[in-house]
């Protein structure tokens, strides 16, 4: 793949695809080698667990570059049973220790390469140690199929993580998902349908408690939205800002013009309600505990056993954005104020660095 190498560059390409991130219908930075590793200690009794790939020794080229990996999806339809994902490897791993890997899942429109421009997820990678995987979306205008049942997007994104674990050396203990909107949407769907594989999800601008989600077991999650999102509203529903998102099929016409605005885009559960959804199928307790963090942010928990938490960073003016973003900052007449008071990727990393893996009761 080819490096992208300022934020000018990202910026006007997400412009030009009309990238505000949102899941309606069913929704790079240059390598940065060198410097040290800063890589996440095990929590005490939560042993690292190597894949398939920590057997094989991979060349030093195989393990220091950024690479477009194409893969074949099984039992799934014919025009969707070739993907493709962008793979980053923190520098100088050595193929024997296993590293966690952190699925990094772009939003609706928004496609592969911008996201990683967004989230910056890779480069903070490279300092703490983690293996990051950018998935492409289904169609001509990127986009995830979030249904619990019958997704080929659940199925591609199963047949990915099995892809990098058996071609690197990979702590299946430690296997996280992100994504801003359409793909904190899809995040929280694979909470529900992947919940034996991954070990915490953290949403961004957009979580979801699914209806019929079943879980073998109680995944933790972190999320963030914004009180001003104009797509995503906090208050629930579509924001108004979602009807000029381009049309899934690639028309040329809004999501308002084509039709696919649900019926009932305005209507839905609000963020709060949602998260205390999850809280219940966490089993947590109701009572909820709000600690101001920054001038802007409060994070808000619930009372919930070891393993099972669910947070919300909650930010006051907020917009559709990625907190910490400077590729979101510089684009905020499109998706609203972006907080630099905290740092998305600083948080979520440390909530992953506490629930790694573990069997809990349903």
């Amino acid at each position: 793949m080819e490096p992208l190498v300022d934020g000018e560059f990202l910026m006007k390409r997400f412009i030009s695809v009309s990238v505000v991130t949102l899941s309606l219908v069913a929704g790079v930075s240059a390598p940065a080698w060198g410097g040290p590793l800063n890589r996440p200690q095990a929590p005490i009794g939560v042993a690292k667990k190597g894949s398939p790939g920590c057997a094989i020794k991979n060349s030093a080229a195989d393990l220091s570059i950024d690479a477009k990996i194409d893969l074949a999806v099984p039992n799934v339809v014919p025009e969707l049973s070739t993907r493709w994902y962008y793979r980053h490897i923190p520098p100088r791993p050595d193929g024997i220790k296993p590293l966690p890997l952190v699925v990094d899942l772009h939003g609706y429109s928004e496609g592969a390469t911008v996201h990683q421009g967004m989230s910056s997820l890779g480069k903070y990678g490279d300092k703490k140690g983690f293996i990051t995987v950018t998935p492409q979306g289904q169609g001509v205008v990127p986009r995830w199929d979030t249904a619990l049942k019958g997704s080929p997007d659940v199925a591609f994104i199963k047949a990915m993580i099995s892809d990098v674990e058996k071609n690197l050396c990979v702590d299946t203990n430690r296997v996280f998902v992100t994504g801003l909107s359409n793909g904190a949407f899809m995040a929280s769907t694979l909470a529900c349908v992947l919940s034996r594989q991954i070990a915490a999800v953290a949403p961004v601008a957009g979580v979801r408690a699914p209806k019929g989600c079943r879980q073998s077991r109680a995944v933790p999650v972190v999320a963030f939205h914004g009180t001003e999102d104009g797509f995503v509203g906090y208050d629930g529903g579509i924001g108004d800002r979602a009807r000029s998102l381009p049309a899934a099929d690639g028309s040329g016409k809004t999501l308002e013009e084509s039709g696919q605005l649900p019926k009932a885009s305005s209507k839905g559960p609000s963020v709060p309600e949602t998260m205390q959804a999850i809280a219940r199928r966490n089993s947590c307790n109701a009572k909820q505990l709000q600690n101001r963090v920054s001038s802007d942010v409060t994070r808000i928990s619930f009372e919930c056993s070891k393993g099972r938490d669910v947070v919300l960073y909650r930010v006051t003016g907020g917009g559709h954005t990625w907190p910490g973003s400077a590729f979101s900052q510089q684009i905020e007449a499109i998706v609203g104020k972006t907080t630099m008071t905290i740092s998305a990727n600083e948080v979520m990393w440390r909530f992953f660095v506490k629930h790694p893996l573990v069997k809990n009761a349903k």
